[in-house]
């Protein structure tokens, strides 16, 4: 369960976004899902217990992209999204870029992240409670 906000001053001091808790060159998983419902789990983890990680997008913004702690993709079946094992294939926190992705880009960079990666069931719980949100507005257009 999330602590109250912590207000100085009128600043949320609760959530430092300084430095991520894990080593800057950790190995991650990639956890690949469409734009609008990663949007979507982005705000929903922003506003959770300090759940979210850093996050990429693609350059033609199609795509958002997780890192989560390496051995997600051993038991990843979100429907909808993809995740990817990079370990061994060059892809660290501190690099910015997926395998085979040079155009990717931070949307949530490693310096502004909550943690180092971002925990597998509180993100698989936003994506769940993002597809909901996404339903339910598309039936009332």
């Amino acid at each position: 369960m999330c602590n109250p906000m912590k207000r100085e001053a009128g600043v949320d001091i609760s959530r430092s976004r300084t430095t991520a808790q894990h080593h800057p060159r950790q190995d991650c998983d990639l956890v690949t899902v469409p734009a609008r419902q990663g949007l979507e789990a982005v705000d929903i983890l922003r506003r959770g217990c300090d759940g979210l990680g850093p996050v990429m997008h693609d350059n033609a913004c199609d795509t958002l992209g997780f890192l989560v702690p390496p051995g997600t993709a051993d038991g990843w079946d979100m429907p909808g999204s993809a995740c990817t094992q990079t370990a061994g294939r060059g892809m660290r926190i501190s690099d910015g870029g997926a395998p085979g992705q040079a155009a990717t880009h931070w949307l949530v960079p490693p310096d502004a992240a909550y943690t180092g990666a971002t925990d597998p069931a509180e993100l698989r719980a936003a994506l769940g409670e993002a597809a909901r949100t996404i339903e339910a507005v598309d039936r009332c257009q």
